[in-house]
């Protein structure tokens, strides 16, 4: 039996997979978050993973506030950089697999054709340059890895773009929202269950490399509030506007479509379309209240 590290597990994704280890399995999981566990040490990630035996880790934690990223350079680095380098490390010692996450932010957006792995990354933003750090610390640590690169993640849990259309829309009645932002939604079930599959069967074995995983389908932050809004029977009126009437600290990417080849042909895997993953997270949202 494998005994799998979860970290960030108190996060969207972590969540997630706590639901699918739930149901039983192959695998014992020991899930953790900076309170059971502080990634960003060493010394304490090394104890951990000899205490608990650990064979592989899915590194869920991350430090996701791209704004307030800008301000907080060095915890955003401590959490998205350098703790995936002790992940790596402790993993390299134990031979050990590490699963770590990664986003969309590592491109420029500057493009319109789905970004594929091997494509030229540039990172707009203090949370993207730190999240592309942390996949080279773990390509250069020597260690057996995957790194997802995800998107535009949502679920119940937690703060999310789901979760706040779904109470604007509900409160007022006219609500403007960027057009000029074109990606894929994501629900974090839907890469948990990958995640689950590829921990579950060992899938990993002979596999190790970077992967892109979103849902499948392309719209933009106006689309996606659109099908909330009609899926959830708000009547609120939503309208198009641009970026730049909503300034922020940090550009984001203006297309950031992941092209997920890769990934469907390494695992067989079969990519939910986004507006059907929604309808789910929503019934999961609605059967919680």
């Amino acid at each position: 039996m494998d005994n799998v590290l979860v970290t960030g597990a108190n996060g969207q994704l972590g969540n997630e997979l706590r639901r699918r280890a739930s149901g039983g399995g192959s695998c014992r999981y020991v899930f953790t978050d900076v309170a059971e566990l502080d990634i960003t040490d060493l010394e304490a990630v090394r104890r951990c993973m000899d205490a608990e035996c650990i064979s592989v880790v899915v590194n869920c934690a991350a430090y996701t506030n791209v704004d307030k990223a800008e301000d907080d350079v060095v915890v955003a680095d401590a959490i998205n950089h350098l703790a995936a380098g002790n992940l790596a490390l402790a993993c390299r010692e134990r031979d050990a697999v590490l699963l770590h996450v990664s986003t969309d932010y590592v491109f420029g957006g500057r493009g319109n054709v789905p970004y594929r792995e091997e494509d030229a990354t540039c990172p707009l933003g203090v949370y993207g340059k730190t999240k592309l750090a942390g996949e080279q610390a773990v390509v250069d640590s020597g260690c057996r890895y995957l790194v997802f690169r995800t998107a535009w993640l949502y679920s119940a849990y937690g703060h999310n773009f789901v979760k706040t259309m779904l109470r604007l829309t509900s409160e007022r009645e006219r609500l403007s929202v960027v057009f000029d932002q074109v990606g894929t939604p994501t629900y974090a079930g839907d890469l948990a269950d990958l995640l689950h599959a590829i921990v579950e069967a060992r899938l990993y074995a002979g596999k190790e490399g970077i992967y892109h995983f979103s849902d499948e389908g392309v719209c933009s932050w106006y689309d996606f509030a659109k099908e909330i809004a009609s899926q959830s029977g708000h009547g609120c009126d939503i309208q198009p506007c641009h970026s730049c009437e909503y300034p922020s600290r940090v550009e984001r990417p203006a297309f950031s479509v992941l092209d997920k080849t890769k990934v469907k042909a390494a695992f067989g895997w079969r990519v939910p379309y986004w507006k059907d993953s929604l309808v789910r997270c929503l019934l999961l949202i609605n059967d919680e209240r």
